[in-house]
């Protein structure tokens, strides 16, 4: 028979007999019940085996504590125990059944505490990403249970009990008495497997290395501390979508707290604390292991190829960054909290979606069955501080004289077409000519997915719509072009046109909507005409190349073309006007260019920017005009 005293705060005492064994735990149908939030419905329970009494605790969040320390399974209980789950406290006020030799408990002792296969908290079976080195270590304190066995009995029993297997504690592998209750001859005779465990224990913190927190061990401990939380937070009772994002950061951030500080398999020498709350954290509120990405300034794109390869942009190389994810579920769950605020969604029918960061940053994410190797981010980085002409200076991508020719050709009305390559700058380059508009102009935007930042006053700024389930009540660019011709802009700027959207901007531009400016993909100046005319065309209409010429001609003024080096240098590389038609041929004429020198022994490209000391024809209508320009920066060599 074992008798027990429950203590629980703001209860009185309450007295249990246990004849065969009882359950402890939250559920109403448990002998003893103990409320908290961590605590399992079935946290420990108490056995009789043997003709003894032992408790084991059944993997809850909430650790089960045996005079102050962790246990899985703990025993023979005596009158000197005191069981600690949560803010309940049991004594053993009497224990009346047989105790068992020391040399049986011990025996028995083995036979539920092998310390290589007991998880450091809930019973399970040891994680296989653990270090060998533990498993040596666990192999080499094992024979000590044999010698112990050896120990002759006395009236005075020994008491065994299983703690959690971690090789930094590896000395209490051994079934060890209490102080209080062993004879001498008992400490003598196990001084020396003290000894040795204490040896195991310190060769093995020599020669463990600190793992990362993305290491198999990490990984696991990540994953288990998730599911923990939300477990622990009961998603099904709590309605997240209601809750204040401080307030969700807060209520999580207390449940990993409490989990973390409690639980002791998380406790381990190899995962700082701090970097696994951090990385969970982050995981289950942010966009895990990429808010630091996002977060550093030097990052400027980011490329998960899947949940545990991803490469990062500094300085325009690209490299291979340390940070995964856990799994392919941690990516999509990342990809829903960058879609689910701006109204996207992304799923089997659609499995592919631009969205951005509430920074600007641009993402697109696609999802199997398109990406064989598991879900894809790609994230475009918007500085945080909004650039100007003099910070593009300073980068070396263009010249003084070059940024005052097109701060004057913004300002003056003409039109502009920024062309380049993939992740050349052309949005960037797209942000600080726009800048340049005047204030008592009315602007209007139009993007797939907004990434301009514009500061005008009087500005609208229009996003296309992708379909919905049904594959209905999508908008497209071309819809929002002509709906915005009837919003009265002076100026028109088109994030990038991809495909009939351009015939409507050549309209635009050619119907009293002079200094509009969009973007396209092209690697030439020459390229972008042809580009131009292949848009165009895609629009539907039967039209003639030489109505599709005669447009682009009348409509476009400048051609900045923005390029990107190999060493991840990005320069504007031409400033083309297009001067008229000849023979049906759309003629350009360079103002400024980029002349190449090689690269320097860092490898960086070298060149300077030259102007041709051509004049475009819309600075000598301005100078007919008599509205003063300066005209030496085109004979001017910086």
């Amino acid at each position: 028979m074992l008798n027990l005293q429950v203590h629980a705060r703001n209860a009185p005492v309450r007295a249990l007999q246990v004849e065969q064994g009882c359950t402890i735990g939250k559920d109403a149908s448990c002998d003893v019940i103990v409320k908290g939030l961590l605590i399992g419905k079935l946290q420990a329970r108490i056995v009789r085996e043997h003709n003894a009494y032992y408790i084991e605790d059944q993997g809850g969040i909430a650790a089960t504590l045996v005079n102050g320390s962790p246990i899985t399974r703990y025993g023979p209980l005596t009158e000197a125990d005191q069981i600690e789950i949560g803010v309940t406290t049991i004594r053993i006020v009497r224990a009346a059944a047989a105790i068992q030799p020391a040399h049986q408990a011990v025996q028995h002792g083995q036979q539920f505490a092998q310390p290589s296969l007991v998880a450091a908290h809930g019973g399970h079976e040891a994680l296989p990403d653990r270090p060998p080195l533990q498993a040596q270590a666990s192999a080499q304190i094992e024979p000590s249970f044999a010698v112990a066995a050896q120990v002759p009995s006395s009236s005075e029993p020994s008491y065994p009990h299983a703690v959690a297997p971690d090789a930094a504690s590896a000395d209490q592998y051994t079934p060890v008495r209490r102080e209080s209750m062993a004879t001498p001859d008992q400490r003598a005779a196990e001084a020396p497997l003290r000894i040795q465990a204490a040896q195991v224990k310190k060769t093995a913190a020599a020669a463990l290395p600190v793992a990362p927190i993305n290491s198999p061990l990490g990984i696991e401990l990540r994953k288990q501390a998730h599911m923990k939380v939300i477990s622990a937070l009961d998603l099904r009772r709590l309605n997240v979508a209601r809750m204040e994002e401080d307030e969700l950061r807060k209520t999580v951030g207390a449940a990993l707290d409490d989990i973390l500080n409690h639980d002791v398999s998380f406790q381990t020498a190899d995962i700082p604390l701090s970097a696994l709350k951090k990385s969970v954290f982050d995981e289950i509120i942010g966009l895990g292991p990429l808010e630091e990405l996002i977060a550093d300034p030097t990052v400027s794109e980011i490329m998960v190829n899947c949940h545990n390869e991803i490469f990062i942009e500094q300085n325009g190389q690209l490299t291979r960054s340390p940070v995964i994810f856990t799994d392919d579920r941690a990516v999509l769950g990342a990809i829903e909290r960058i879609v689910a605020p701006i109204g996207r969604r992304i799923d089997e029918s659609s499995p592919m979606v631009d969205a951005r960061l509430s920074d600007g940053s641009r993402v697109n994410a696609v999802i199997p069955p398109l990406a064989l190797k598991g879900p894809s981010i790609t994230i475009r980085k918007f500085s945080r501080q909004k650039l100007g002409g003099e910070d593009l200076i300073r980068f070396g991508s263009m010249s003084a004289d070059m940024l005052e020719f097109l701060h004057t050709a913004v300002k003056e009305g003409a039109n502009i077409v920024i062309s380049g390559g993939t992740g050349s700058g052309k949005t960037t380059l797209l942000n600080v000519l726009s800048s340049y508009i005047p204030d008592d102009e009315r602007i209007v935007t139009v993007e797939d997915a907004a990434e301009l930042q514009l500061s005008q006053p009087n500005l609208v700024s229009l996003e296309a719509r992708p379909a919905n389930m049904e594959g209905k009540g999508a908008i497209h660019i071309r819809d929002l072009v002509k709906n915005c011709l009837r919003m009265r802009p002076d100026r028109i700027v088109i994030g990038e046109c991809r495909g009939g959207e351009a015939l409507d901007m050549l309209q635009a531009m050619n119907t009293g909507h002079d200094g509009s400016l969009t973007t396209a993909h092209a690697n030439t100046p020459r390229d972008c005409i042809a580009r131009l005319e292949v848009m165009t065309l895609m629009a539907g209409l039967d039209l003639p190349v030489q109505a599709i010429r005669e447009q682009i001609c009348s409509a476009v003024d400048i051609i900045v073309q923005q390029s990107r080096f190999s060493c991840g240098s990005r320069r504007v590389t031409h400033v083309t006007e297009v001067s008229g038609m000849e023979s049906g041929v759309i003629t350009l004429q360079d103002v400024f260019v980029f002349k190449e020198e090689g690269f320097s022994e860092h490898g960086k490209i070298q060149g300077k920017f030259v102007p041709t000391a051509y004049v475009p024809d819309f600075y000598q209508e301005l100078i007919r005009r008599r509205i003063p320009v300066n005209t030496d920066i085109f004979t001017r060599v910086e």
